[in-house]
C-alpha cells in the first residue's frame, strides 16, 4: 500500500500509489507546532503558516500564489496543530510539477515582507476573536487550558493578542531556519504517478530545502491531586461543557482501550449519552465523547452544548455512566458492536488519496512507525473485554477529572458536582 524512502538531500518520503485515480496529492508536514513555542513565542507556529501564502520571488503577491492552483482546478491549504503544521496541495495528475514547484516556492522563497507581517496581524486577531465566539471549538482549548496549565501544550495554538502584536520579520526568520528543516519533515505523495517521473521532480524542486535538527519539545509536566474546574464566562445562548480525564497517549498500546470506551459513551448515535441525553431525555443538540492523542500524553472526554438550566443534569448523567464504566458495567455486545463500528469508520475513512495521505504521514512523523490498516484493525479485534474492564477502572480515577464550561456560570456552582 505505501513505499517508504529516502530521497536526496534527505528527504523522508512515503508515496501511496493509486492506479484508479486521477488525483495526485502531495503533503508536507513538519514536526513543529505550539508545543515547541516559548512563552514570548506563542502563535508564531501559526502565524509563519499564513505568511507563506503571502508572495515570493516568482510569485510576487498573494493573489500570484493563489492563482497558481485555482487556474487548473486545484486546491491547496495549511493547518497548524501542537504539535505538526502541513502544507498540501491536490491537483489532476498532468500537473505533477505545477504542484511540487506551488508547494516549493511557498516554503524555500517566501518574503515575508514586513508590509505584509503588519496586515496579517489584523487577520489573525479576527481570526482568533472568531475563534473565542465559538464555543463548540473553544471549548476543546479551554478543556487542555483545564488539563495542562501554563505550559505549551496547554497554551492556545493561535498565540494571544500580545504576542500577534509583537512579531517581526526577524522573529519569523529566526523560527524558519530552526524548525524548517529536512530531518524535521515528512513528505508524502498519494494517488496518481510514476515513481522515477515524481523522485526526478522532488529532486527538483525541493534539493535546496536546509538541513539540520531541532530541540526537542518541552515535556509535559503531567499532575493532578483533584478534580478541576475552568469557567470561561460569556453569555451565551447555550451552555457548552466539556467533561472528561487524563488517559493514554499516542504511543501507548492501551489506546485502543481508551478509543473503545470513548464509542461506547458517546462515539456514535447509539451509544450510551447520546441515547440518555438527546434521544431519551432531550437535553443537547450535540454531545459526544472523544478519545484525543499526543506522542506524551492523551485523554477522553465528552462534550456537550446544553440549556442553561439543564448543565448540572447533563453533568450528573455524564458521571454516572463515567462511574458504570470504572465498575466495569461493560457487555460482550456493546464490546463487539464498538469494535465493528471502528473497524468499518476506519475503512470509509481511506476512501480517498487525501485522507491516505494523512494516514502514513501522522503515523510516521508522530510515532515514528507506520501501522497497516490490517494492522491496527487486529489490534483492535484481539482488545478482550477484561482489558477495556481494567482501562476503564484506570482511566476513570476522580482526581484525573477535569470540566471546563462556557456560558454565564461560575466556578463554585461546579465544584461540588465532581464526584462518582
Amino acid at each position: 500500500m505505501y513505499k517508504k524512502t529516502i530521497l536526496k538531500p534527505g528527504f523522508k518520503t512515503i508515496l501511496v500509489p493509486s492506479k484508479e485515480s486521477d488525483v495526485f496529492d502531495i503533503l508536507i508536514l513538519f514536526a513543529v507546532g505550539s508545543r515547541y513555542e516559548k512563552k514570548e513565542e506563542n502563535g508564531i507556529s501559526h502565524f509563519l503558516e499564513h505568511l507563506f501564502f503571502k508572495g515570493t520571488k516568482k510569485r510576487p503577491t498573494q493573489k500570484d500564489i493563489a492563482q497558481t492552483l485555482d487556474r487548473v482546478g486545484g486546491s491547496y491549504n495549511a493547518f497548524t496543530s501542537k504539535e505538526y503544521t502541513g502544507y498540501f496541495a491536490k491537483v489532476d495528475y498532468s500537473n505533477i510539477p505545477l504542484a511540487l514547484d506551488f508547494l516549493s516556492d511557498i516554503l524555500l522563497n517566501s518574503k515575508f515582507e514586513e508590509k505584509e507581517i503588519e496586515k496579517e496581524k489584523g487577520v489573525i486577531i479576527e481570526e482568533l476573536k472568531m475563534y473565542l465566539d465559538t464555543p463548540i471549538s473553544y471549548i476543546d482549548d479551554l478543556f487542555e487550558e483545564t488539563l495542562y496549565g501554563d505550559q505549551p501544550i496547554g497554551w492556545k495554538v493561535i498565540g494571544t493578542v500580545e504576542n500577534i502584536k509583537s512579531f517581526k520579520r526577524e522573529n519569523f526568520l529566526n523560527y524558519l531556519k530552526k524548525h524548517y528543516l529536512i530531518e524535521n519533515s515528512i513528505l508524502v505523495i498519494s494517488g496518481k504517478f510514476k515513481e522515477k517521473y515524481l523522485n526526478n521532480n522532488i529532486l527538483k524542486y525541493f534539493k535546496k530545502f536546509p538541513k539540520g535538527f531541532q530541540k526537542p519539545k518541552k515535556e509535559i509536566l503531567d499532575f493532578q491531586e483533584k478534580p478541576q474546574v475552568k469557567i470561561f464566562f460569556k453569555e451565551t445562548d447555550q451552555t457548552h461543557l466539556s467533561i472528561g480525564v487524563r488517559g493514554y497517549n499516542l504511543n501507548d498500546e492501551r489506546k485502543y482501550l481508551q478509543d473503545i470506551i470513548a464509542v461506547i459513551l458517546g462515539g456514535n448515535m447509539s451509544s450510551r449519552l447520546f441515547q440518555k441525553i438527546r434521544s431519551e431525555l432531550g437535553l443537547a443538540y450535540y454531545i459526544n465523547t472523544q478519545s484525543n492523542l499526543y506522542t506524551d500524553h492523551g485523554y477522553l472526554t465528552t462534550k456537550a452544548g446544553v440549556l442553561h438550566e439543564k448543565v448540572k443534569d447533563v453533568i450528573k448523567i455524564i458521571l454516572e455512566e463515567y462511574k458504570k464504566i470504572r465498575e466495569g458495567k461493560i457487555s460482550l455486545a456493546e464490546l463487539k458492536n464498538t469494535k465493528t463500528y471502528l473497524k468499518g469508520s476506519l475503512i470509509l475513512s481511506l476512501d480517498d488519496a487525501s485522507s491516505k495521505a494523512n494516514f502514513f504521514a501522522f503515523q510516521e512523523l508522530l510515532t515514528g512507525k507506520i501501522l497497516t490498516p490490517e494492522e491496527i484493525l487486529r489490534k483492535i479485534e484481539k482488545v478482550s473485554l477484561e482489558d477495556v474492564k481494567i482501562a476503564g477502572h484506570e482511566l476513570f480515577d476522580l482526581k484525573n477529572l477535569n470540566l471546563s464550561i462556557i456560558g454565564p456560570h461560575k466556578k463554585e456552582d461546579f465544584e461540588k458536582l465532581l464526584k462518582f
